[in-house]
Formats: structure tokens, sequence, C-alpha cells
């Protein structure tokens, strides 16, 4: 079964426990009567809010073969309801067993700025029959994103260009890129601190959880069944703790906490990656393939002929000496850099088959920067890694038409939500602390939040939630965590399932972003929990399907004997993402240059 979710697609944030962390803020504990705990109740100003809303009627009408769309106008600020509107786009999958049907299921991919149409549309692909039978799958674009009213921060394709400019890299990391992704990222927060309002600030995840509550009263259900992935989880939360009476089955896989996402107290002067730790969790994983390498042997593994850990390192060192200048017929001359690596590394690692990616671009890596190889064989390597680096720029190239906001959706949702540090120009400080501190990715991970500067965005959402995240909620909540994932660290689904008192933790030994979908035991136990509220047991770990180097994957054989076939004309280069993956439509979404959840 084919997993479920988001990429970094370059792009975002992740998150974890680490450093200093925000206080919980306090709460009235829930209250005991007749030795039974009783389920906090939504706040009355929360019910002000949602609830005076009218329940919108859904036109639906037919899209996509299989699917109903239609759109909603919700209000843009819920302190004034009768005020002005954003309009919001909705579809949803129906149920394949009407009669039998339990309700609807809401979903998210991530992002921030994920489209859950897309998600929704793709569900028929990755989730499990019996969710299909019983659930209408329903998604939502956010508000600003997808098909709702999108959010733009600059009055052209032009303008938003130029200002783009300076992060036109995977990530900066010499002296001239940093300023320049500097100067870039301020440009960006003000057009959209200025340009971009009042959408821009009416972007918060607080404000999403409140549309998702009033649209859950427009599918005519009484509380609200969801699954959330990555940033996804923090949507869960939200809402968990916004709207604690109001959960029927609530699912986060790929978990952040939410005190390190939001950066409370003396807390939100550190760059959220601090806070979070999303390169721990993919300098971790990256160790530990480069580990079960050795002893899988150079037929499963071309690194295991050295130390895998030593090579790898040695290719980052030549990159970053002197990147691979290569020329393309449709791009011209271009360099693959020390950044293109990692950025690449990083992008591999959010699918179960990333170990194979990994392994074998770095030995050609190895081989093409050798001085001491023939000419012939660097040749050879050059040609591989230079079919890489075009596929990665076809897939992250931009064109002048039309007008493409992911990255300023990104940055509307987070930007707003969580606290960051003043100064745009304290980051390339920050970043070189974090890369130090968790070598390779954490400078990745620091720069994706710099156009987040307090000083440089000034909008802000004055209802955004700021806790607190340990409600007791009606039903429990399934928290899912991945031992390797690179994205959002194992370690902020255990903050997660500390948080709330009424949650379950999952744990699983898996590869990639996320684990539905990567294990039967996962999937299953998901599945369980949202038909018929069956949690897994206490202390219950699964095992990923997929674990590295113990099977080749299919089209990585055919590649390799392809590769026995020709020369340069091979088609064994690595392939980004894996086989088990979703229909393009949900894609692992690239948000600006950035990484994300």
């Amino acid at each position: 079964m084919p997993r479920p979710i988001r990429t970094l697609a370059a792009a975002g944030l992740a998150g974890v426990l680490l450093g200093p962390m925000a206080a919980v803020p306090a709460t009235a504990a829930p209250t005991t009567i007749g030795g039974a705990t009783v389920t906090h109740r939504t706040s009355l100003q929360e019910r002000l809010r949602v609830d005076r809303v009218p329940t919108p009627k859904l036109d639906w009408y037919k899209c996509y073969d299989y699917a109903e769309c239609a759109t909603v106008d919700l209000p843009l600020d819920y302190d004034k309801p009768k005020g002005a509107t954003t309009e919001v786009a909705v579809l949803r999958v129906k149920a394949r067993d009407q009669k039998r049907k339990i309700g609807s299921l809401f979903l998210n991919p991530g992002g921030p700025g994920g489209s859950g149409t897309s998600i929704a549309l793709a569900a028929p692909f990755f989730l499990g029959d019996d969710v299909l039978d019983r659930f209408d799958v329903v998604g939502v674009d956010p508000r600003g994103v997808g098909a709702s009213d999108q959010l733009r921060c600059f009055k052209s394709v032009k303008d938003q260009t130029r200002a783009y400019e300076g992060l036109n890299v995977a990530f900066p990391y010499t002296k001239d890129e940093e300023k320049a992704y500097v100067a870039a990222s301020v440009a960006v927060a003000k057009a959209c601190s200025t340009t971009g309002k009042p959408l821009s600030g009416a972007m918060s995840t607080a404000e999403v959880a409140r549309d998702m509550d009033v649209l859950r009263r427009a599918v005519g259900d009484k509380k609200l069944n969801y699954l959330g992935f990555s940033y996804g989880s923090i949507l869960g939360q939200y809402y968990a703790n916004m709207f604690p009476d109001r959960v029927r089955a609530l699912v986060i896989d790929g978990v952040l906490d939410p005190t390190a996402w939001f950066g409370a107290g003396k807390s939100g002067d550190l760059l959220q990656e601090d806070r979070m730790r999303s390169g721990q969790g993919a300098t971790k994983a990256l160790r530990e393939i480069l580990k079960r390498c050795k002893p899988a042997g150079v037929d499963a593994c071309p690194l295991a002929s050295g130390d895998p850990v030593a090579l790898f390192d040695l290719v980052a060192k030549r990159l970053r000496a002197n990147p691979l200048v290569f020329d393309d017929p449709d791009f011209g001359q271009f360099t693959f850099t020390y950044a293109d690596f990692i950025g690449f590394a990083l992008g591999s690692l959010y699918g179960p088959y990333g170990y194979y990616d990994v392994a074998f671009l770095t030995a050609e890596l190895l081989l093409a920067t050798d001085p001491s190889a023939t000419v012939k064989a660097r040749q050879q390597a050059r040609g591989k890694v230079a079919r890489v680096a075009v596929e990665t720029r076809q897939q992250t190239r931009r064109y002048d038409f039309p007008y493409e906001n992911g990255l300023e959706t990104f940055l509307g949702v987070d930007c707003t939500d969580a606290n960051h540090p003043k100064d745009a120009g304290s980051w390339p400080a920050r970043a070189a602390a974090a890369d130090k501190r968790d070598p390779y990715f954490g400078r990745v991970w620091a720069w994706a939040t710099s156009p987040c500067a307090r000083d440089s965005w000034t909008v802000r959402d004055e209802d955004r939630f700021t806790g607190p995240f340990n409600r007791r909620t009606a039903n429990p909540v399934l928290v899912v965590g991945n031992y390797w994932d690179p994205a959002t660290n194992y370690n902020g689904a255990v903050a997660s399932a500390k948080l709330l008192p009424n949650s379950r933790l999952l744990s699983s030994d898996s590869w990639g972003h996320t684990a539905y979908g990567t294990s039967d035991c996962v999937t299953g136990a998901v599945d369980a929990y949202l038909l018929r509220l069956t949690l897994p047991k206490k202390g219950k770990v699964c095992v990923g399907d997929i674990q590295p180097f113990e099977d080749e994957p299919d089209w990585a054989a055919a590649a390799r004997a392809d590769t026995a076939k020709s020369d340069l004309a091979a088609a064994g280069t690595p392939r980004r993402g894996a086989p088990k993956q979703l229909p393009p439509v949900v894609a692992p979404l690239h948000v600006g240059t950035s990484a994300g959840r």
C-alpha cells in the first residue's frame, strides 16, 4: 500500500524535543465526578467564535471523475463573523458503503501549505479498504492554499521572482549566499506583511482549526475524525486542545511537539529548529543507514568497500571545495554543489527506499570527484550525477507563470503561529551552530524560517492559539512516531504523547517521513482506531516493511541491469522517492527552497 505523505519537498519544518523547551501553560486539571475523569470542554471564547457562524450548506458538484467538490465562504476573522470572508475549497471521496458509513474523515498532508483536497483525492491509493468503505474522506485546502483564496505577497510574478532570487539555492553555506539569502528573506517577509494582508495575518493554525470545526458541522458530524501527517500533527493537536470535547478519533503521524513549534517565553528567541531538532532526526537516520551499509556488503551497498561514514564525509568535503560543473542542452552550464548533495540526501530520506539513493549517489560522487580515477570512469560517474542534478532542477525549477505561492503559504502559517528571533541577520551564525550540533542537516532546517524574523515579518494574528496543549479529549489521540523520520524527530511524538493526558503513543522502527503505509503494523493499528476506536497496546512498537539493504527495490535491480548493458546511457541513476508513493497530486511539496513537513 502506498505511503501517504509529505516531503520536504524541499521545504518546511519538523519537530522534536531538544534544547530549552517551552514550559506548558498552566491549565485547570480536569474535574473528577464519581471517580471518573471528565473531558475538558471547548472554552467559552472558542464556542462564541465558532458556534455563532451559521452552518454552511456545501453545494457539492462532481469533480475528478470520482470525487465531489465545493467551496465555502468562512470568516476571515472569527471575532467578526459577519465581516470579511475568505473562500475555502473542500473535496470529498464518498464512502463506498454509505449504509454503514461512520462519518467523514478529514485529512491534512502537512506543509504547512500542503493541499488537503489533493491528498483526499489520492485517498483511494493509500488508505485501507475498510476506511474507504466506512468514511467519506474530506480534504480542505487551508486558507491561502491551493484552490482556496490564494495568498499573494507580491503584485506580480516579476516582483516575486526578483525578491526570491537570493533563495534559489538548496540552502546557503558561503558568505555571499548567506548575505543574499538574508536579503531575500527580509524582502519576502516585508511583502507578506504588507501586500499579503489581510490574508497573511489570518492563516494561523488556529484559524484553520476553526474552519475545520465549522466544516465538521457542515458535513453533518457531531465529532471530528481526523488523520494528519507531519505539520498536520500540529493542526490535529491544536484542534484537540481548542475543541477537546468534539473529538471522535484523531490520529497524528510524523509528530511535532506543539510547545517546540510555538516557542513560549525565552525559547521564542531561539530558532524553531533549535527547539524542534529536525536536523537531529535526519542525522540520526543517515548515520544508521551508513552503519547498516558495511555488514550488508558491496553487492547491496557500494560504500561497504570502505568506511561508509568516512566516504560520505569525503564527498561532502570535496564538493565544498570544488562543486561539479555540468553543461546541459536545456539548462546550460550549472553546478552540483555541497548544498545540492545534502538537499538530495535529505529528500531521499523522506522515502523508505532512501537508503538506496543515498548510498549509490554517494558512490557515484566519490568516483566523479576522484582525481586518481580514469577519465572514462569519472565521465561515466559524472553522467549519472548529472542526470540526478537535471531531474532535481526540473522538479524545482520556477517558471514565470503562473504565480506560485508555496513558500508564502508555508510562511503565512509558521511566521504567524510561532515565535522566532528578531533579526534575520542572526541566521548565519545560528544556522552554523545548528549544523555543528547536527551535522549536514542542522543548517538546512535552520534556514527554513529565516523570513520569520520578527523585525521582518511584522504582520500578526491576534487570535493565534498559544496553549494550553495538555487538554483531555473526549476520545484518545493516537500519536504515531517513527524512529528514523528525517523531518519530524521521533522525540516530538514522545513529547506530544506526554502532553496529551488521553493519548496513546505508537512507535515504529520505520524508514521515511511518517509511518502509515510503510508498515502494515502501523497501517492496521491506525485503521482499527479510526474504525472501532481500538487503541494499540501500551508500548507497542511496529517495524517498517522496508529495512535498509535487506531488499533491493525492483526498479533498482532493473537500473543495475541497464547499467551493465550501457555506459553513460545508464538508467541506473538513483531516483528520488520510492515507487511506493502517492500519485503526483500529493507528491512531496516543495516550499520555496526550504524543507517542509
